[in-house]
């Protein structure tokens, strides 16, 4: 009976990853398309507007879960990253406040 309630486990978790890398891209797709916006809008008028709260939602729920895993984040650090699109580039380590 162990054999079949790990077999069920594993193929939780390796589906659980896969909504996950799905949804990582649909969210840097987005991110992308406000970011854009973002550009053109301050292209035209010179002030850069604020980030959405779409993208302040989705990469607060990011920053929630670094923090709860016991990373200490430069949030100055993250949201200028967020604001430019540049999140994705770099891993959280880039984001941890270096003591």
């Amino acid at each position: 009976m162990g054999f079949l309630s790990n077999l069920k486990k594993d193929l939780q978790a390796a589906k659980a990853k896969k909504a996950a890398q799905i949804n990582g891209k649909t969210l840097k797709g987005l991110l992308k398309q406000f970011k854009e916006e973002r550009d053109r809008i301050e292209k035209e008028t010179g002030i850069r507007p604020q980030i959405d709260d779409t993208t302040k939602m989705y990469m607060q729920k990011i920053l929630n879960v670094w923090i709860s895993e016991g990373k200490e984040i430069d949030e100055e650090k993250f949201w200028v990253e967020v604001d430019y699109n540049r999140q994705f580039s770099h891993p959280v380590e880039f984001y941890e406040i270096k003591h």
